[in-house]
């Protein structure tokens, strides 16, 4: 039979030999207080020359906020462990699990009859017509965001207009004319006569 004895050992930092004066502990406060700062100062440069990406977007937080009943804002973060539990940190501190499975049939369900907010389609739209301008190499300055619409360039010449209203994405060659309408941006694009940009 094994028989385990544990014993006390000093921290790493206890000294029996070293006299300790009060005249010494300010000046470690003073080091501390100086090192705190030093790190403060490393973290906020670090912050402005590379700022964290929050990988949750203001949709994935209303469904998030909609499954565990939440406000939209208090949600931090979520995160899978295992494969098989999902963590969802709240801002205010505090962590609640669910099962991936049933937390998935959640997202579906309520992603299904969540409503998209003008901010939400406008951001989809803009992804859409971002990726459409790169197939086409073609550019466009600032978009109207009320109306969704914009120019298209290609080499600083001017193609034509686009937009997306309720009917759908919409092109039309000059400033006054009708709109053609189609079913994407890429569509639309075509309809102007551009062909897609060859690689070289």
């Amino acid at each position: 039979m094994t028989h385990s004895t544990y014993t006390e050992q000093a921290p790493p930092s206890f000294n029996l030999n070293t006299l300790i004066t009060f005249a010494d502990a300010p000046c470690r406060d003073e080091q501390a207080l100086a090192q705190a700062e030093l790190y403060t100062h490393l973290e906020s440069q670090a912050e402005a020359v590379a700022p964290i990406q929050d990988p949750l977007t203001s949709r994935d937080r209303r469904i998030i906020g909609e499954i565990i009943e939440v406000q939209p804002e208090s949600v931090r973060t979520i995160w899978i462990e295992g494969g098989i539990t999902v963590w969802v940190q709240l801002v205010e501190g505090g962590r609640l699990p669910f099962d991936r499975n049933w937390f998935a049939k959640r997202v579906a369900e309520v992603k299904a009859t969540l409503p998209e907010t003008p901010l939400e389609r406008n951001e989809r739209l803009s992804d859409e017509l971002e990726e459409a301008c790169v197939k086409f190499n073609l550019w466009h300055p600032q978009i109207d965001w009320l109306s969704f619409s914009t120019k298209l360039y290609r080499n600083n010449q001017l193609v034509g207009y686009i937009g997306c209203n309720y009917q759908g994405w919409y092109s039309r060659p000059r400033t006054y004319g009708m709109n053609r309408f189609a079913s994407s941006a890429s569509e639309a694009i075509t309809f102007l006569g551009v062909r897609p940009a060859v690689a070289a």
